[in-house]
């Protein structure tokens, strides 16, 4: 059994949550959306920074000039009784809106307004093995788009036509993620994760000027960094530090906190897991798998036991 899919309002039966071939969004790519991570903690399933990530929801379809029919307060409710109808104490939740029918052509603006969101059960998302050995990754051949082009700040599904062409590389050329450069060189980010490079007691990641989406998991990082009393520096951030980092790891709600191993065969320190990595690694996991959440980044869904599927 699927779960049902929220749509516009109304629950519907996976198979019954069809769009028509002739929606804008099929041709033009005109979606936003969000993935989300419900983790089952010790007091019970909750999603990690809902209202966040649905605010950023709401601001990438307000770029596109698409006018969402609802709040932030319903969306996130909606969310949250999308995961107790599925019974899934733990998930991936993914809202989206898209441009539906309407006339055809580039301009969207008299084309619906549609809103979806779905549930489903997503493990480790660069392996199951990953968050502790760490994964190989390659510097893409292809670039991060200039700012000038398209809104890197919205969270859009034609963002991503660039992201997969980074990412289908890297799996053809054996490796597990591809490192994208910004249209001047430097660093920039995976293809859906952020990056981080730790060089001595220093964690560096690249400007939100550089194209890169500002991650709500990056944001976490950097919280917990500083709480922790590292140096960090958001600036340019040149190619070749890849290959004499100490330490290098992805963020992002499917990738969580994942080190990376190696980057174009040179490896990163010793090849396993660094203990800065480590460190924020543990303590992204207290909060998410523990529920020990000083900051109030969990939304508890109020799931009754005896709805849920272990």
């Amino acid at each position: 059994m699927q779960p049902k899919i929220w749509f516009n309002g109304e629950f519907v039966a996976n198979e019954d949550a069809q769009i028509h071939v002739l929606s804008h969004v099929v041709h033009y790519g005109s979606s936003v959306f969000e993935g989300i991570r419900c983790y089952h903690t010790d007091d019970g399933p909750a999603v990690f920074r809902l209202e966040k990530h649905m605010q950023r929801l709401i601001d990438s379809a307000k770029i596109y000039r698409m006018e969402v029919p609802y709040s932030l307060e319903e969306l996130g409710e909606a969310s949250l009784e999308t995961i107790r109808q599925s019974g899934m104490p733990s998930c991936y939740i993914r809202p989206v809106v898209f441009r539906g029918q309407g006339p055809m052509g580039v301009n969207p603006l008299q084309n619906s307004v549609e809103t979806v969101i779905a549930v489903w059960e997503w493990g480790a998302y660069l392996g199951p093995e990953a968050l502790k050995e760490g994964v190989d990754v390659q510097v893409a051949s292809w670039q991060r788009m200039a700012p000038n082009t398209m809104p890197a700040l919205a969270k859009a599904g034609g963002n991503y036509l660039n992201a997969s062409l980074v990412k289908m590389d890297a799996v053809l050329n054996g490796y597990a993620e591809g490192i994208m450069l910004s249209t001047n060189g430097f660093l920039a980010e995976g293809s859906g994760e952020n990056l981080f490079l730790i060089k001595g007691d220093t964690i560096y990641t690249a400007p939100v000027g550089l194209s890169i989406l500002p991650g709500i998991t990056r944001d976490a990082i950097l919280t917990l960094a500083e709480e922790r009393g590292y140096k960090i520096e958001e600036k340019s951030i040149p190619r070749e530090a890849l290959y004499i980092a100490d330490e290098l790891f992805f963020t992002g709600t499917a990738a969580e906190v994942t080190p990376i191993r190696s980057v174009d065969k040179y490896t990163i320190g010793n090849g396993t897991r660094g203990p800065i990595t480590t460190e924020l690694q543990e303590a992204f996991f207290d909060i998410v798998h523990r529920g020990n959440d000083p900051h109030g980044w969990l939304t508890p869904v109020d799931m009754p036991v005896e709805e849920s599927v272990a």
